[in-house]
């Protein structure tokens, strides 16, 4: 089992820069992705980055086309804490932000029916 725990949201002006964390709890694995994704108001969850962790291999990372560029995902082995760091941010950036994480993955997954844990989200909002 893994518990996620988001943190670092809040309001920002348009231009300027958040770092969302995801603690994690639980087991470790040797292998693992862990993804963000966001929810605006009225619209469906959409992928936004997706980095994979493997003790055999160099990590391997995914970005949308909205935030490539602007947002880079990163992980703290030693704190088990992933992390997305967003720059340049813009109104349309304002969402709900989850993290979420599928342990044994070598691959970072943009569809988010293939990770099996979710945290609670935190809000981002981007004032222009």
């Amino acid at each position: 089992q893994v518990q996620l725990v988001e943190s670092g949201g809040g309001l920002v002006q348009a231009g300027g820069s958040l770092r969302l964390s995801c603690a994690a709890s639980g087991r470790t694995f040797s292998s693992i992705a862990m993804g963000w994704f966001r929810q605006a108001p009225g619209k469906e969850r959409e992928f936004v980055a997706a980095r994979s962790w493997s003790r055999w291999s160099a990590p391997s990372t995914y970005y949308a086309d909205s935030v490539k560029g602007r947002f880079t995902i990163s992980r703290d082995n030693a704190k088990n804490t992933a992390y997305l760091q967003m720059n340049s941010l813009k109104p349309e950036d304002t969402a709900v932000y989850y993290c979420a994480a599928k342990p044994g993955a070598v691959t970072p997954y943009s569809d988010e029916r293939t990770y099996d844990y979710w945290g609670q989200g935190t809000q981002v909002t981007v004032s222009a």
